[in-house]
């Protein structure tokens, strides 16, 4: 009769009673979407300037259309508000991680308000005739469905700005202040189509390395989740 080997009790019990430990999902840099959301209150100042961002937008399209939309003196107000509020856009997140303050509803508000205030922009300016609605519409489509797609694979990992999206937020916010100054002077629009141009351009690329990379962040983790099951 062949003895069988006696199985430690305490290390029977541990392995008994608490599940294996599930295997970490990718996660390729920080990001404030992916940030588990910290203790601290909602009202914060990251969350300020997020809201802040967000009130200056129908401040942004009144000043942009006030007197017929063509007066020097309010596009320039209007260019102002949206610098501002662009402005915003770069140091609330900063400000969130820095200090510990990624809340559930700063990660919702932050990508709403940015994108509120690029679809006013463009959309304004193509109402005015300022700006063709086909360049309106391609980017606010790909604005739109990298940060869909960014919260459908939230599970799996984050997908991170790139460095390419990081050139590509800078090219349009540049661009579309230009052509928010357009009445200033005609020497301006040769050099706001060659910011927009170029803001186009890089959108298009990274919308598309941003589908290649959510593909591959899917496949990735579900080859890790199924390994482990199996």
């Amino acid at each position: 009769m062949v003895n069988e080997p006696v199985r430690d009790k305490p290390v029977a019990k541990a392995l008994g009673d608490k599940p294996l430990p599930k295997p970490q999902l990718p996660r390729l840099t920080d990001d404030p979407i992916g940030d588990p959301a910290s203790p601290a209150s909602a009202w914060n100042i990251a969350n300020a300037l997020t809201v802040f961002r967000l009130a200056l937008v129908p401040v942004f399209l009144l000043a942009l259309f006030a007197d017929g939309g063509h007066r020097t003196s309010w596009r320039v107000l209007a260019w102002v508000v949206f610098a501002v509020a662009s402005i915003t856009d770069r140091i609330d997140g900063d400000i969130a991680r820095k200090r510990g303050l990624v809340t559930e509803f700063g990660k919702l508000a932050d990508p709403i308000a940015d994108k509120a205030l690029i679809c006013a922009a463009l959309i304004g300016l193509s109402a005015l005739h300022d700006l063709p609605w086909w360049i309106t519409v391609v980017i606010l489509t790909r604005e739109i469905g990298v940060t869909l797609l960014r919260f459908w694979v939230i599970r799996h990992g984050v997908i991170p700005a790139s460095r390419g999206g990081k050139v590509k937020t800078l090219l349009q916010a540049v661009a579309t202040g230009l052509f928010v100054l357009l009445p200033i002077g005609s020497w301006i629009k040769p050099i706001a189509w060659t910011f927009m141009t170029a803001a186009l351009i890089v959108a298009l690329a990274t919308g598309f390395d941003y589908v290649a990379r959510a593909v591959r962040l899917r496949r990735v983790s579900r080859a890790g989740t199924t390994g482990v099951s199996g």
